[in-house]
């Protein structure tokens, strides 16, 4: 017999799922309305204050498609338990627009990264989000590669 528990973290696991797969890779945009709880909240270590809102989301992932328009996450693994999935996954795409200040540079980062996103009610509430932003700034050539420093 399948569980209460097993059944809601299968359900949430396919909530993370539409999340990557229709919203992020797709751009579907609606899919943020209908997944993000109204007072979700997003901590990335790259912004200083955490995203707020569906609203505030939609800008954020605008803001990376922009810098990379087509960028693609794949889900290595998802791993749940209760109200919470762990993402772990990795992001590929081409700077070709601005990211944050940085002007396009038109090379192609692969990005590995970490999300975990608290569910409830059939909505994401809360996610933290770490990446390896500084392989992707070295990748763009921003910072110099351990070795590479001028003296």
């Amino acid at each position: 017999m399948v569980t209460q528990v097993t059944k809601s973290t299968e359900v949430n696991k396919a909530i993370a799922r539409r999340f990557y797969e229709e919203g992020w890779n797709q751009g579907n945009l609606a899919v943020f309305d209908e997944l993000l709880a109204s007072n979700h909240v997003l901590h990335d270590p790259g912004f200083p204050e955490p995203i707020r809102g569906p609203e505030g989301f939609k800008q954020y992932y605008a803001s990376y498609r922009t810098a990379f328009p087509g960028n693609q996450l794949t889900v290595e693994d998802y791993l749940a338990e209760g109200d919470t999935v762990v993402s772990r996954w990795t992001g590929r795409g081409t700077h070709k627009g601005d990211l944050m200040g940085i002007a396009p540079t038109g090379k192609q980062v692969t990005v590995t990264g970490i999300s975990i996103q608290r569910i409830a009610n059939g909505k994401i509430v809360e996610e933290w989000s770490n990446y390896d932003m500084l392989g992707m700034l070295q990748q763009l050539g921003v910072v110099p590669m351990p070795g590479q420093a001028s003296k």
